[in-house]
C-alpha cells in the first residue's frame, strides 16, 4: 500500500459557473435530469426542461447572487481549500470534483495523471456523509461511468458514508460546541430532504422503511442505505458528544422540490411554527453538508433567518459547516491513508 502510486478526488454536488440565468440553465438542467434526482421519466424528460428549468432558473439566479463572492461559488472554494488543506497532510495528489459542472470527473482524474502518469489507485471520497441515490449514490455511480468509458487503468476505490464514523461526529460536535456556549432555547438539525419514495426504492428488505413510527430505530440492514436513519443517527451520535438535553435539539429536513411527499418534518414550516412553542432564540447546524453552500448560506442563514424572525423569534444563529476544521481535515487524511 505504501508504495502504490495513488490520488485522491474530493467530490462534491457542484455549482454553476456563475450567476447568469443562462448558466442556471444549464446546470439545473443537468442537475434535474439526472434520474437519480428526479426518478420520473415524464417528470425529467418533459417537465423539467420545458417548466421547472425556465421557472426556477431566474430565481436561483438571484437567490446564488446573494452568497455568490469574489471567488465565485462559496461550495467549490470551500472545496479547494479544503484539496488545499488535506494536501498538506497526504503525500498523494489531491483534487476536486463536482457531480454537476465544474470541475468534472474527468478533468478531475486527468489532472492526477498529469501528475501521476502511471496512477494505479485513486481514492475518491463523496462528500456526503449519509446515503442517498440522488446524493452518494449518483456521486458514486457517475464517477464509475467516466471511469469506465475512458478506460481508465487505475483502480477506484470509494470512501464510504460517514455519518457515524467517530472522526466525523467528533469534529462535528467541536465545530458546533462554540456556538453553544451562548444562551440559546434549542438546537434544530436541518438535513437535506428528499422524497419519501426514494426511502423507499433504497430499502433493500422492501418491507422495513417508513413502516412504523420507530422504523429508524429498530435495526435491520435496511439501515445501510436508509437516509432518514442515518441522519437521525449522526443527530443522536453529535447531541451526546455536546451533552445536549433531550429537550434541547430536535431534526428537520430542508429543501423540497415540487409536491411530492418528502420527509418531514420540514424545516420551513418549524421556522414558522417554533416561536409559538416557546423556542425564542435558535441555532441551526445542517449535518447533511461539509461544505457551505447555497442551501446552507441562502435557505437557512437568509431566508431561514427571516422566516423565523418574522413568526415572533427574537435570536437566530446557523453554526457553519465543517468547510476547513482542523480536525475534519485530519479524519479525511485518515480515512485516505489506511
Amino acid at each position: 500500500m505504501a508504495n502504490l502510486k495513488r490520488g485522491i478526488i474530493l467530490m462534491n454536488l457542484g455549482s454553476p459557473d456563475s450567476t447568469a440565468v443562462s448558466d442556471l440553465r444549464k446546470y439545473l438542467n443537468e442537475f434535474l435530469t439526472d434520474k437519480r434526482v428526479i426518478d420520473s421519466w415524464f417528470v425529467r424528460n418533459l417537465l423539467v426542461r420545458q417548466v421547472i428549468v425556465p421557472k426556477r432558473a431566474p430565481e436561483s439566479a438571484k437567490a446564488y447572487r446573494s452568497i455568490w463572492t469574489e471567488n465565485g461559488s462559496p461550495l467549490i472554494q470551500y472545496t479547494r481549500e479544503l484539496a488545499g488543506k488535506l494536501q498538506v497532510q497526504v503525500p498523494e495528489p489531491v483534487s476536486i470534483a463536482m457531480r454537476y459542472g465544474n470541475p468534472g470527473m474527468e478533468e478531475a482524474y486527468e489532472s492526477l495523471l498529469k501528475k501521476i502518469p502511471d496512477l494505479e489507485e485513486v481514492i475518491a471520497v463523496p462528500l456526503y456523509p449519509h446515503y442517498a441515490m440522488s446524493s452518494y449514490e449518483t456521486a458514486v455511480e457517475h464517477a464509475k461511468q467516466v471511469h469506465q468509458k475512458k478506460k481508465y487503468g487505475f483502480r477506484l476505490e470509494f470512501i464510504p458514508p460517514f455519518y457515524q464514523d467517530p472522526a466525523y461526529i467528533h469534529a462535528m460536535a467541536e465545530n458546533m460546541r462554540p456556538w453553544l456556549q451562548g444562551e440559546f432555547d434549542h438546537l434544530l438539525f436541518s438535513f437535506h430532504g428528499i422524497p419519501e419514495r426514494h426511502i423507499l426504492k433504497s430499502d433493500p428488505t422492501h418491507r422495513h422503511c417508513l413502516q412504523s413510527v420507530d422504523c429508524c430505530s429498530t435495526m435491520s440492514t435496511a439501515h445501510l442505505t436508509c437516509y432518514r436513519h442515518q441522519c437521525l443517527q449522526t443527530m443522536k451520535l453529535v447531541a451526546a458528544e455536546l451533552g445536549l438535553p433531550q429537550n434541547k435539539f430536535s431534526f428537520s429536513f430542508q429543501s423540497r422540490l415540487l409536491k411530492d411527499p418528502w420527509l418531514k418534518p420540514y424545516t420551513d414550516f418549524r421556522f414558522r411554527e417554533m416561536p409559538g412553542e416557546g423556542i425564542k432564540k435558535l441555532l441551526v447546524a445542517c449535518p447533511a453538508f461539509v461544505s457551505d453552500c447555497l442551501e446552507t448560506l441562502e435557505e437557512i442563514e437568509i431566508r431561514g433567518r427571516e422566516e423565523f424572525l418574522q413568526a415572533g423569534g427574537v435570536e437566530y444563529g446557523m453554526i457553519p459547516c465543517l468547510n476547513t476544521h482542523p480536525l475534519w481535515v485530519k479524519a479525511l487524511a485518515d480515512w485516505v491513508s489506511n
